[in-house]
Protein backbone atom coordinates (compact mmCIF):
# COMPACT_ATOMS: atom_id res chain seq x y z
CA UNK A 1 0.00 0.00 0.00
CA UNK A 2 1.20 3.46 -1.05
CA UNK A 3 1.82 5.89 1.21
CA UNK A 4 0.00 8.64 -0.83
CA UNK A 5 -2.60 10.34 1.57
CA UNK A 6 -6.42 10.38 1.29
CA UNK A 7 -7.44 13.12 -1.32
CA UNK A 8 -4.35 13.59 -3.43
CA UNK A 9 -0.66 12.89 -3.70
CA UNK A 10 -0.01 16.48 -2.19
CA UNK A 11 -2.68 16.00 0.79
CA UNK A 12 -4.94 18.40 0.32
CA UNK A 13 -8.65 17.60 0.65
CA UNK A 14 -10.59 15.96 -1.91
CA UNK A 15 -12.25 19.02 -4.34
CA UNK A 16 -10.06 21.51 -3.51
CA UNK A 17 -7.55 22.96 -6.14
CA UNK A 18 -6.74 21.11 -9.20
CA UNK A 19 -8.63 17.77 -7.40
CA UNK A 20 -12.29 16.56 -7.99
CA UNK A 21 -14.02 14.99 -4.88
CA UNK A 22 -12.73 11.60 -5.86
CA UNK A 23 -9.53 12.74 -5.16
CA UNK A 24 -8.26 11.84 -8.69
CA UNK A 25 -6.76 14.94 -10.92
CA UNK A 26 -9.58 17.37 -12.21
CA UNK A 27 -9.39 17.11 -16.01
CA UNK A 28 -9.30 20.57 -17.80
CA UNK A 29 -11.69 21.97 -20.16
CA UNK A 30 -10.21 19.48 -22.84
CA UNK A 31 -13.25 21.51 -25.71
CA UNK A 32 -15.72 19.99 -22.99
CA UNK A 33 -18.53 22.87 -22.88
CA UNK A 34 -16.80 25.08 -24.92
CA UNK A 35 -19.94 26.82 -25.35
CA UNK A 36 -19.75 28.52 -21.81
CA UNK A 37 -16.53 29.91 -23.45
CA UNK A 38 -18.52 31.61 -26.10
CA UNK A 39 -19.55 35.88 -25.76
CA UNK A 40 -22.76 35.95 -25.05
CA UNK A 41 -23.00 38.83 -27.98
CA UNK A 42 -23.78 42.57 -28.10
CA UNK A 43 -25.29 44.31 -25.50
CA UNK A 44 -29.50 44.78 -26.37
CA UNK A 45 -31.09 48.42 -26.64
CA UNK A 46 -32.46 49.34 -23.50
CA UNK A 47 -36.00 48.91 -24.41
CA UNK A 48 -35.12 45.28 -24.75
CA UNK A 49 -33.76 44.14 -21.87
CA UNK A 50 -35.80 42.54 -19.20
CA UNK A 51 -36.60 44.69 -16.32
CA UNK A 52 -34.74 48.15 -18.05
CA UNK A 53 -37.01 51.21 -17.06
CA UNK A 54 -36.90 51.74 -20.93
CA UNK A 55 -38.48 48.57 -21.51
CA UNK A 56 -41.55 49.31 -18.75
CA UNK A 57 -41.76 52.70 -20.59
CA UNK A 58 -42.07 51.30 -24.00
CA UNK A 59 -44.54 48.76 -22.87
CA UNK A 60 -46.66 51.82 -21.70
CA UNK A 61 -46.32 54.14 -24.19
CA UNK A 62 -44.40 57.01 -22.39
CA UNK A 63 -41.30 57.88 -23.53
CA UNK A 64 -38.09 56.56 -22.55
CA UNK A 65 -36.92 59.37 -20.31
CA UNK A 66 -39.75 58.92 -18.49
CA UNK A 67 -38.75 55.46 -17.13
CA UNK A 68 -35.90 57.06 -15.69
CA UNK A 69 -36.38 58.01 -11.49
CA UNK A 70 -36.22 61.65 -11.11
CA UNK A 71 -33.31 63.03 -9.65
CA UNK A 72 -33.81 64.69 -6.16
CA UNK A 73 -34.19 68.28 -5.49
CA UNK A 74 -31.47 70.29 -3.57
CA UNK A 75 -34.54 70.52 -0.85
CA UNK A 76 -34.57 66.53 -1.11
CA UNK A 77 -30.68 66.49 -0.59
CA UNK A 78 -30.61 68.44 2.54
CA UNK A 79 -28.80 71.72 0.93
CA UNK A 80 -25.56 69.15 0.19
CA UNK A 81 -25.32 71.04 -3.30
CA UNK A 82 -25.29 74.40 -2.09
CA UNK A 83 -22.71 73.83 0.49
CA UNK A 84 -20.15 72.85 -2.12
CA UNK A 85 -20.71 75.08 -4.04
CA UNK A 86 -20.22 77.63 -1.31
CA UNK A 87 -17.06 76.04 -0.57
CA UNK A 88 -16.22 75.70 -4.33
CA UNK A 89 -16.05 79.52 -4.39
CA UNK A 90 -13.35 79.45 -2.01
CA UNK A 91 -11.34 77.75 -3.42
CA UNK A 92 -11.58 79.14 -7.09
CA UNK A 93 -9.38 81.86 -6.27
CA UNK A 94 -8.44 82.38 -10.11
CA UNK A 95 -11.95 82.64 -11.09
CA UNK A 96 -13.64 84.25 -8.64
CA UNK A 97 -16.64 85.34 -9.93
CA UNK A 98 -18.51 86.99 -6.45
CA UNK A 99 -21.64 86.24 -7.87
CA UNK A 100 -22.45 83.88 -4.85
CA UNK A 101 -21.76 83.72 -0.97
CA UNK A 102 -18.66 82.94 -0.19
CA UNK A 103 -17.56 81.41 3.03
CA UNK A 104 -14.07 81.71 4.26
CA UNK A 105 -13.02 78.77 6.81
CA UNK A 106 -10.81 79.03 9.87
CA UNK A 107 -9.84 81.23 12.49
CA UNK A 108 -7.04 83.32 11.21
CA UNK A 109 -8.36 83.69 7.98
CA UNK A 110 -11.83 84.82 9.20
CA UNK A 111 -10.21 86.90 11.83
CA UNK A 112 -8.14 88.76 9.28
CA UNK A 113 -10.95 89.28 7.03
CA UNK A 114 -13.16 90.83 9.19
CA UNK A 115 -10.18 93.14 10.14
CA UNK A 116 -10.03 94.20 6.76
CA UNK A 117 -13.90 94.89 6.70
CA UNK A 118 -14.69 92.69 4.30
CA UNK A 119 -18.77 92.35 4.12
CA UNK A 120 -19.77 89.56 5.87
CA UNK A 121 -23.32 87.87 6.03
CA UNK A 122 -22.74 86.26 9.01
CA UNK A 123 -20.24 84.56 11.52
CA UNK A 124 -20.74 80.73 12.15
CA UNK A 125 -19.44 79.59 15.41
CA UNK A 126 -19.40 76.13 17.72
CA UNK A 127 -20.17 76.27 20.90
CA UNK A 128 -16.99 74.95 21.75
CA UNK A 129 -14.73 77.16 19.98
CA UNK A 130 -15.82 80.02 21.33
CA UNK A 131 -13.28 79.60 24.60
CA UNK A 132 -10.21 79.79 21.47
CA UNK A 133 -8.65 83.39 22.00
CA UNK A 134 -9.11 83.60 18.20
CA UNK A 135 -12.51 82.78 18.06
CA UNK A 136 -13.40 85.19 20.91
CA UNK A 137 -11.65 88.08 18.63
CA UNK A 138 -13.90 86.51 15.27
CA UNK A 139 -16.76 87.57 17.52
CA UNK A 140 -15.93 90.68 19.28
CA UNK A 141 -15.25 91.71 15.35
CA UNK A 142 -18.20 90.52 14.49
CA UNK A 143 -20.60 92.49 16.72
CA UNK A 144 -18.87 96.05 16.41
CA UNK A 145 -19.57 95.14 12.81
CA UNK A 146 -23.03 94.81 13.12
CA UNK A 147 -22.75 90.75 11.50
CA UNK A 148 -24.52 88.44 12.93
CA UNK A 149 -23.50 85.20 15.12
CA UNK A 150 -25.04 82.57 14.95
CA UNK A 151 -24.41 79.17 16.72
CA UNK A 152 -23.83 75.79 14.28
CA UNK A 153 -22.86 72.57 15.32
CA UNK A 154 -19.66 70.71 13.72
CA UNK A 155 -22.03 69.17 10.85
CA UNK A 156 -23.66 72.39 10.12
CA UNK A 157 -20.06 74.01 9.53
CA UNK A 158 -19.16 71.15 7.32
CA UNK A 159 -21.76 71.23 5.19
CA UNK A 160 -21.24 75.30 4.63
CA UNK A 161 -17.62 74.54 3.94
CA UNK A 162 -17.75 71.91 1.90
CA UNK A 163 -15.80 69.74 4.35
CA UNK A 164 -12.78 72.24 4.72
CA UNK A 165 -10.72 72.33 8.09
CA UNK A 166 -12.91 75.29 9.62
CA UNK A 167 -12.00 75.04 13.34
CA UNK A 168 -15.47 75.48 14.39
CA UNK A 169 -15.56 78.93 12.79
CA UNK A 170 -16.41 79.89 9.62
CA UNK A 171 -17.61 83.47 7.88
CA UNK A 172 -20.05 83.94 4.84
CA UNK A 173 -19.12 86.83 2.91
CA UNK A 174 -22.01 89.11 1.02
CA UNK A 175 -21.56 88.58 -2.80
CA UNK A 176 -19.77 91.85 -4.18
CA UNK A 177 -21.83 94.02 -6.14
CA UNK A 178 -20.00 94.91 -9.42
CA UNK A 179 -20.78 98.00 -11.17
CA UNK A 180 -20.87 98.31 -15.59
CA UNK A 181 -17.86 99.75 -17.22
CA UNK A 182 -19.65 102.65 -18.71
CA UNK A 183 -20.39 103.83 -15.54
CA UNK A 184 -16.53 105.29 -15.89
CA UNK A 185 -17.26 107.10 -18.36
CA UNK A 186 -18.98 110.08 -16.96
CA UNK A 187 -16.37 113.09 -16.59
CA UNK A 188 -15.95 115.89 -14.31
CA UNK A 189 -14.69 119.12 -15.55
CA UNK A 190 -11.95 119.54 -12.66
CA UNK A 191 -10.71 115.60 -12.79
CA UNK A 192 -9.74 113.60 -16.30
CA UNK A 193 -10.69 110.01 -15.85
CA UNK A 194 -8.65 107.17 -14.65
CA UNK A 195 -9.27 103.43 -15.10
CA UNK A 196 -7.60 100.83 -14.74
CA UNK A 197 -8.07 97.34 -16.67
CA UNK A 198 -6.73 94.09 -15.57
CA UNK A 199 -5.63 91.80 -18.13
CA UNK A 200 -5.09 87.57 -17.28
CA UNK A 201 -4.59 88.45 -13.58
CA UNK A 202 -5.59 85.88 -11.90
CA UNK A 203 -4.67 86.16 -8.10
CA UNK A 204 -7.20 87.99 -5.84
CA UNK A 205 -4.12 89.50 -3.67
CA UNK A 206 -3.04 91.49 -6.85
CA UNK A 207 -6.78 92.61 -7.58
CA UNK A 208 -6.70 94.16 -4.08
CA UNK A 209 -3.53 95.41 -4.18
CA UNK A 210 -3.97 97.69 -7.60
CA UNK A 211 -7.58 98.66 -6.31
CA UNK A 212 -5.71 99.87 -3.52
CA UNK A 213 -2.98 101.80 -5.40
CA UNK A 214 -5.82 102.81 -8.01
CA UNK A 215 -7.66 104.63 -4.78
CA UNK A 216 -4.62 106.15 -3.30
CA UNK A 217 -3.84 107.67 -6.75
CA UNK A 218 -7.32 108.97 -7.67
CA UNK A 219 -8.25 106.69 -10.21
CA UNK A 220 -12.39 106.07 -11.06
CA UNK A 221 -12.36 102.75 -10.99
CA UNK A 222 -11.23 98.88 -12.15
CA UNK A 223 -12.73 96.88 -15.04
CA UNK A 224 -11.84 92.86 -14.94
CA UNK A 225 -12.83 90.45 -17.77
CA UNK A 226 -15.80 88.50 -16.35
CA UNK A 227 -13.76 85.42 -17.78
CA UNK A 228 -10.32 83.63 -16.80
CA UNK A 229 -9.46 86.78 -14.22
CA UNK A 230 -9.37 87.18 -10.74
CA UNK A 231 -12.55 88.56 -8.72
CA UNK A 232 -13.98 90.17 -5.90
CA UNK A 233 -13.48 87.43 -3.08
CA UNK A 234 -12.63 87.85 0.28
CA UNK A 235 -8.88 87.93 -0.70
CA UNK A 236 -8.96 91.06 -2.71
CA UNK A 237 -10.24 92.71 0.00
CA UNK A 238 -8.22 92.01 2.73
CA UNK A 239 -5.37 92.78 -0.22
CA UNK A 240 -7.36 96.42 -0.77
CA UNK A 241 -6.92 97.41 2.95
CA UNK A 242 -11.07 98.15 2.39
CA UNK A 243 -9.54 100.27 -0.91
CA UNK A 244 -12.91 98.35 -2.30
CA UNK A 245 -15.58 100.48 0.38
CA UNK A 246 -14.21 103.76 -1.72
CA UNK A 247 -14.02 102.15 -5.54
CA UNK A 248 -15.54 100.24 -7.80
CA UNK A 249 -14.98 97.27 -9.79
CA UNK A 250 -16.49 96.51 -13.22
CA UNK A 251 -16.59 93.72 -15.07
CA UNK A 252 -16.59 93.44 -18.83
CA UNK A 253 -17.63 90.52 -20.65
CA UNK A 254 -15.69 91.28 -23.29
CA UNK A 255 -12.22 93.39 -22.32
CA UNK A 256 -11.12 94.21 -25.87
CA UNK A 257 -14.63 95.51 -26.95
CA UNK A 258 -14.55 97.47 -23.52
CA UNK A 259 -11.53 99.03 -24.74
CA UNK A 260 -12.86 100.02 -28.20
CA UNK A 261 -16.09 101.42 -26.35
CA UNK A 262 -13.68 103.37 -24.28
CA UNK A 263 -11.57 104.67 -27.31
CA UNK A 264 -14.77 105.81 -29.06
CA UNK A 265 -15.80 107.96 -25.71
CA UNK A 266 -12.32 109.94 -26.03
CA UNK A 267 -10.35 108.06 -23.77
CA UNK A 268 -6.52 106.86 -24.60
CA UNK A 269 -5.72 103.76 -24.24
CA UNK A 270 -2.09 102.25 -22.62
CA UNK A 271 -0.82 99.03 -22.15
CA UNK A 272 1.95 98.56 -19.89
CA UNK A 273 4.35 95.79 -21.06
CA UNK A 274 7.56 95.52 -21.09
CA UNK A 275 8.10 95.91 -25.20
CA UNK A 276 6.56 99.49 -24.61
CA UNK A 277 7.63 102.33 -27.05
CA UNK A 278 7.83 105.04 -24.36
CA UNK A 279 8.21 105.02 -20.28
CA UNK A 280 5.48 105.84 -18.19
CA UNK A 281 7.17 109.33 -16.92
CA UNK A 282 7.12 110.30 -20.73
CA UNK A 283 3.63 109.57 -21.49
CA UNK A 284 2.06 112.34 -23.71
CA UNK A 285 -1.49 111.54 -22.89
CA UNK A 286 -1.06 111.28 -19.25
CA UNK A 287 -3.06 114.48 -18.45
CA UNK A 288 -6.30 113.46 -20.20
CA UNK A 289 -9.15 110.72 -20.22
CA UNK A 290 -6.91 107.69 -19.60
CA UNK A 291 -7.42 103.80 -19.51
CA UNK A 292 -4.19 101.72 -18.15
CA UNK A 293 -4.09 97.83 -19.13
CA UNK A 294 -1.76 95.98 -16.71
CA UNK A 295 -1.18 92.44 -17.63
CA UNK A 296 -0.28 89.36 -15.65
CA UNK A 297 3.09 88.96 -14.30
CA UNK A 298 4.17 86.10 -16.59
CA UNK A 299 2.31 86.48 -20.21
CA UNK A 300 2.17 90.28 -20.26
CA UNK A 301 -0.75 91.41 -22.06
CA UNK A 302 -2.39 89.05 -24.53
CA UNK A 303 -1.91 89.50 -28.42
CA UNK A 304 -5.67 91.37 -28.73
CA UNK A 305 -5.66 93.19 -26.15
CA UNK A 306 -2.38 94.67 -26.80
CA UNK A 307 -3.61 95.10 -30.53
CA UNK A 308 -6.32 97.29 -29.16
CA UNK A 309 -3.65 99.50 -26.76
CA UNK A 310 -3.47 103.00 -28.75
CA UNK A 311 0.26 102.92 -27.04
CA UNK A 312 2.48 100.41 -25.60
CA UNK A 313 4.58 101.65 -21.98
CA UNK A 314 7.03 100.37 -20.34
CA UNK A 315 8.66 100.63 -16.35
CA UNK A 316 12.30 100.97 -16.65
CA UNK A 317 14.23 98.75 -14.76
CA UNK A 318 17.70 97.43 -14.76
CA UNK A 319 18.68 94.98 -17.21
CA UNK A 320 18.50 90.98 -15.69
CA UNK A 321 15.28 92.04 -13.36
CA UNK A 322 12.67 90.06 -13.13
CA UNK A 323 9.16 91.03 -14.18
CA UNK A 324 7.32 93.21 -11.77
CA UNK A 325 4.02 91.34 -10.29
CA UNK A 326 1.01 93.28 -11.68
CA UNK A 327 0.02 94.99 -8.07
CA UNK A 328 4.02 96.59 -8.14
CA UNK A 329 3.73 97.51 -12.00
CA UNK A 330 0.50 99.57 -11.39
CA UNK A 331 1.35 100.96 -8.54
CA UNK A 332 4.38 102.39 -10.40
CA UNK A 333 2.50 103.64 -13.33
CA UNK A 334 -0.14 104.82 -11.08
CA UNK A 335 2.44 107.07 -9.36
CA UNK A 336 3.96 108.70 -12.73
CA UNK A 337 0.37 109.21 -13.77
CA UNK A 338 -0.54 110.95 -10.83
CA UNK A 339 2.63 112.85 -10.81
CA UNK A 340 2.25 113.90 -14.69
CA UNK A 341 -1.35 115.49 -13.99
CA UNK A 342 -0.17 117.16 -10.62
CA UNK A 343 2.27 119.27 -13.10
CA UNK A 344 -0.04 119.42 -15.76
CA UNK A 345 -2.63 121.13 -13.55
CA UNK A 346 0.54 123.05 -11.64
Amino acid sequence: MSGRKKGGSDGRAPGGGGYAKSGKPRPGTGGNRRDRLQGKGPTPPAHMRTGHPAQRAAAEGRPAAEGRPARKTEQERGGVSRGRSEYSNQNRAARGSGDEAEVVAGRNSVVESLRAGVPAVALYVTGRAQQDERVAEAVKLAADADVAVLEAALPELDRLTGGAVHQGVALKVRPYDYAHPEDFSERTPATPPLIVALDGVTDPRNLGAVVRSAAAFGATGVVVPARRSAGVTAGAWKASAGALARLPVARAVNLTRTLEAYKSAGFFVAGLDAAGETTVRDMPVADGPLVLVVGSEGRGLSRVVARACDLLVQIPMASGTESLNAGVAASIALYEIAAARAAATG
